[in-house]
């Protein structure tokens, strides 16, 4: 009986409570442009084709020499994907365009004052300056193949070139986010063993100038403290000869880029051929606690599959213009950002600040005058947008054929919202699901094949195959209308090969836990555990419920707090919900939902008892919030993110920790007010 107790009230049998969307279909005009509009996709890239269906994806490349084996598992669960080939990320990323589009653009960079000029970089002069920069980090820096460099860098045309530099010579970059404190950057650099930091004296965000080489000084100085010595800084300008930074240069370790290259004008270096399942970078990812683990995805393998997804998925073509408004500092970046629209030829935006500033018009504006026609961004980002400012999109003069959610589960009610009036009903929308881990797309529909559905992330892509399972390895099949642990049944080429350093803590964090034999070399005994929550639709749909500890085990029930929160966006005043877990001594947990409303509507008890009765009438009594806080605004990261954390340690009386990187570190201490009173 206590078993079955288990069952019941396992983190596997979250409750589903909100309804299954109806289906919006794409468009004709946008099937008949559409890369792949046929789906016999899905049986080239069904399991009786694995692994050869993925040389589909690596055809895509220029090799200098076709691999021998397409999976190597002899070294299970670490996988080795094309073993024998020979490529170089950067020359399919640059080089290979030049003899037909190299007076294209590859990258527009806008700076975020908008009195300064939009940046149109062309491929012609990206392989100029990838070339000249990679020679200066050879012959100068004494960088060679298979050496780490950790790049602590904003949203800047710096960055990429910085990032292809480093690929040119097979050298490892290790990217870490401009927002990230300098402590954050020494972990990455003890970790990585890196002694080349590169990054920028300054950069604007925010409307605000902010000193970016102090955070280097600390991260030197912190590293060293732990056992890792930093040789030489490089430093970018963000206005080339001009000095912008009130921190001084350290006399014999810190270089001005920009006066460095002069030394290097016109220098050429030859793309090395690097074996395929050699490391292009590290990206560590970060939690609350806990040692950054150091995801290490490969050369061959990653490019392969980050450029086949982006061209089916986000149906990125040569003449697109294409704008991703996440952060390089995140994989998003890397993946769809750098290194797939690079690889496809296309032109790629890339944006130095906030989407809000100095309006909430801002992006529109950007994606007018540069007619970006396919647009990625978080649900983060779309929230903010909704809030702040509803009815800017109609205001422009911009039309979307394809945008693209990522980075957590969107509401159906955001989701409409983004369809209709940022989408102006004439894109497509794909809700993406994916990992840092992961490297590119798990799930999605495909844009002309599979119609979309608010709330969704869709079924698997082609060669991905999930399994849900509960905690005791039995099968959730579809339309059960219960959710578990979504794992992916088999390896693909764009998944992490290992956590730098740490082989044991990879396996046991992703792949012990319904390992079905740990001595064997098959594939199919190594199911991936992603840790995240979902459930699979009768149609084979699957809706990401967030994390698994993202679950409040309500006297027994366990709700989902994404499910919650979304129920919240029924109620037409709500801008941004989260929704935390509180101690309490009968029910042994329930929720507080945090809620930010949009311009014009006034916080009161009233709108508080219509949210919580929403929740009940949507959900259940179950789900009602211990309380509804309405606040000004939710503490985030510069990234957007609502840190529920710190909204978790106020509801709980408890200490919240360092919040001064928070971009609104004011916000926690009116919201600590509100709630103690």
């Amino acid at each position: 009986m206590a078993k079955n107790e288990a069952v019941e009230t396992s983190e596997a049998q979250i409750a589903v409570h909100w309804q299954e969307e109806e289906y919006v279909y794409p468009s004709k005009e946008f099937i008949e442009q559409a890369n792949i509009k046929d789906e016999s996709i899905y049986e080239r890239f069904a399991l009786d084709n694995f692994p050869e269906c993925y040389t589909e994806y690596a055809d895509l490349l220029h090799w200098y020499k076709k691999w021998d084996t397409i999976l190597d598992t002899s070294d299970a669960p670490c996988w080795k994907w094309f073993v024998g080939g020979k490529i170089n990320a950067c020359y399919n990323c640059v080089d290979r365009h030049l003899e037909n589009n190299k007076n294209k653009t590859a990258i527009h960079f806008v700076p975020e004052p908008e009195n300064e000029r939009i940046e149109h970089i062309t491929y012609q002069e990206l392989y100029v300056r990838v070339n000249e920069f990679a020679v200066l980090l050879r012959d100068f820096a004494g960088l060679k193949a298979g050496d780490r460099v950790t790049l602590h860098m904003p949203m800047t045309e710096d960055l990429p070139i910085t990032m292809l530099a480093c690929a040119r010579l097979g050298v490892i970059h290790t990217k870490v986010f401009g927002g990230f404190s300098g402590r954050a950057c020494a972990d990455r650099i003890v970790d990585s063993q890196s002694r080349v930091l590169i990054t920028i004296d300054g950069y604007y965000r925010g409307g605000k100038f902010r000193d970016h080489k102090k955070n280097a000084d600390i991260a030197v100085d912190l590293s060293k403290k732990d056992g890792q010595e930093v040789d030489k800084v490089l430093i970018w300008q963000r206005y080339p000869g001009k000095k912008i930074s009130s921190t001084p240069l350290v006399n014999g370790r810190d270089y001005l880029v920009n006066d460095l290259l002069k030394d290097f004008r016109g220098k050429r270096v030859e793309p090395v051929s690097m074996p395929a399942e050699d490391t292009l970078f590290l990206m560590y990812t970060s939690g609350t606690t806990g040692k950054p683990k150091g995801c290490q995805h490969s050369i061959g393998g990653y490019l392969a599959y980050v450029t086949g997804t982006s061209k089916y998925i986000q149906d990125i073509h040569p003449e697109d213009v294409y704008w991703c408004m996440a952060d390089i500092g995140w994989i998003t970046g890397h993946s769809y950002i750098v290194y797939g629209p690079l690889s496809l030829c296309a032109s790629t935006v890339i944006y130095e600040g906030v989407p809000t500033y100095p309006d909430a018009g801002r992006a529109w504006r950007i994606a007018e005058e540069l007619d970006v026609n396919i647009f990625h961004t978080a649900p983060t980002i779309i929230r903010a947008l909704r809030k702040i400012g509803p009815d800017e999109p109609v205001k422009y003069n911009y039309h979307f054929k394809h945008m693209t959610t990522v980075g957590e589960p969107i509401e159906p009610e955001v989701w409409k919202w983004f369809y209709k009036v940022i989408g102006k009903g004439e894109a497509v929308v794909v809700d993406t699901w994916w990992q840092t881990e992961t490297g590119g797309f798990l799930c999605s529909t495909m844009p002309a094949i599979k119609p979309m559905k608010p709330g969704s992330a869709g079924p698997g892509v082609p060669g991905i195959y999930p399994v849900i399972y509960d905690e005791f390895g039995n099968e959730i099949k579809a339309g059960e209308g219960r959710a578990g642990n979504i794992c992916i049944r088999n390896p693909w080429p764009g998944a992490f090969q290992t956590i730098w350093g740490d082989r044991d803590r990879y396996i046991s964090t992703y792949y012990a836990k319904y390992c079905k034999d740990k001595n064997s070399k098959d594939w199919r005994d190594w199911p991936y555990l992603t840790g995240d929550a979902a459930m699979e639709a009768e149609d084979g749909y699957y809706r990401i419920l967030g994390r698994i500890d993202d679950v409040i085990n309500v006297s027994g029930h366990r709700l989902g707090t994404k499910e919650i929160e979304s129920a919240s966006f029924l109620v037409q005043e709500v801008a941004e919900a989260a929704v935390v877990p509180v101690a309490d001594e009968i029910k042994g947990v329930v929720p507080d939902l945090y809620i930010s409303l949009k311009p014009g509507y006034e916080a009161s008890d009233e709108l508080a008892a219509k949210i919580s009765a929403a929740i009940c009438d949507t959900i259940g009594k179950i789900a009602r919030p211990r309380k509804v806080w309405l606040v000004s605004d939710m503490p985030k990261t510069r990234s957007g993110k609502i840190m529920r954390r710190v909204l978790g340690a106020i509801s709980n009386k408890k200490a919240v920790g360092d919040v001064s990187t928070l971009a609104n570190p004011e916000i926690v201490d009116e919201i600590k007010k509100k709630v103690s009173s």
